[in-house]
């Protein structure tokens, strides 16, 4: 378990490292950028840089973390790739399953991967996994109804890096959205009218909506503002 900058958790595990864009929302990737600056930094675990590897030794972390946490799986990869083994995954599964006094959050942008799984039978859902897709533009938003489809107890969308207005999205059986900007030296722009529909149409839908950051070059001086407030909601799950 680490520590992490990441607002709306608290600790990362990654039984993963290294991925593959598959989206636009990839194009500026924070973890491909830290795989190499640990990789230059001479740590073992990123040797490899930003190509795909599975951790094994690491399976067995969970199980000394005695406190309850609220854990990001996969910080550096993304646990749906197609060449995870779904062995791996099952076994990835059996840990969260047998450490119920963490919530572990997992995230993809593969849903289509997330979805096959699930229907084929593979997944035996954990009651303290939740389980989100990416949706950073509006030609993704697909990831949502497959989503939707699969077994997770709770299910949550990270409309992050924001890339487009994201009007008339169905948050049927969605119980929570983030939304943040893209930082970084060249971040691409991020609308407020997007974000505050985006809020509305959750406030409509009952749908805990959490506002993480306006991203820029100076995030931390950007902040996290929205008409005035802070938005962290958390679903009521929790």
């Amino acid at each position: 378990m680490a520590s992490t900058k990441i607002e709306w958790t608290e600790s990362t595990w990654n039984p993963i490292s290294g991925c593959t864009k598959i989206s636009t929302g990839c194009k500026f990737c924070y973890a491909e950028v830290m795989a190499r600056r640990l990789k230059a930094m001479g740590q073992e675990k990123y040797k490899n840089g930003f190509e795909l590897t599975l951790h094994p030794d690491t399976l067995q972390e969970p199980y000394s973390w005695k406190k309850g946490k609220m854990i990001f799986v996969n910080s550096m990869s993304d646990l749906f790739h197609k060449n995870i083994p779904i062995e791996y995954i099952q076994q990835i599964f059996k840990v969260i399953r047998e450490n119920p006094q963490h919530v572990f959050q997992v995230l993809t942008k593969r849903a289509d991967v997330l979805r096959y799984y699930d229907s084929e039978g593979w997944l035996e859902w954990p009651h303290n996994l939740w389980m989100g897709v990416t949706v950073e533009n509006s030609n993704l938003t697909e990831r949502i109804d497959l989503l939707r489809q699969t077994g997770a107890r709770v299910k949550f969308l990270s409309c992050e890096p924001l890339l487009s207005s994201l009007p008339g999205l169905n948050l049927q059986d969605i119980d929570w959205v983030i939304v943040g900007g893209e930082s970084g030296r060249t971040p691409r722009p991020i609308k407020e009218e997007w974000v505050i529909d985006i809020k509305e149409q959750c406030q409509t839908a009952n749908v805990a909506f959490y506002f993480k950051q306006w991203g820029g070059t100076n995030k931390k001086k950007a902040g996290k503002i929205l008409e005035g407030k802070i938005f962290n909601q958390m679903p009521e799950s929790i």
